[in-house]
């Protein structure tokens, strides 16, 4: 018995704010939103993804952003990713510290840290 994929990352967000949610994971990240099954669906939150990529938004009363825990996304091309970001208005905080890698910090719309990264090629 093994486990062998994370199947997706639950990240909270405060009520009522679904719309945020689409505009920045499926508009600036380009993740699709998908349905919620109907049972989940009256819980508010938002569903998003791409590819092996799923990410799970819930309503969290008393909602707190997760500042420290974090999902890291890699993408394709980071520099493009983060121009988008950027021209968006989203503040961009770059990171040098992991050999082998370009990568950056986020928040959504929420506060929750979010961390974008590109592997670096070989030399």
């Amino acid at each position: 018995m093994a486990l062998r994929q994370i199947h997706h990352v639950q990240l909270a967000m405060p009520e009522g704010r679904e719309r945020e949610a689409v505009a920045f994971y499926a508009g600036l990240l380009a993740l699709s939103q998908v349905e919620k099954p109907p049972a989940l669906k009256a819980r508010g939150g938002a569903w998003f993804e791409a590819g092996d990529v799923r990410v799970h938004l819930g309503v969290e009363p008393g909602f707190r952003p997760a500042r420290k825990a974090h999902p890291a996304f890699a993408a394709d091309d980071l520099e493009a990713l983060l121009a988008k970001l950027d021209a968006a208005g989203i503040e961009i905080r770059r990171d040098s510290l992991l050999p082998g890698y370009r990568r950056a910090y986020v928040s959504d719309p929420f506060g929750n840290r979010i961390e974008l990264l590109e592997a670096c090629p070989s030399s």
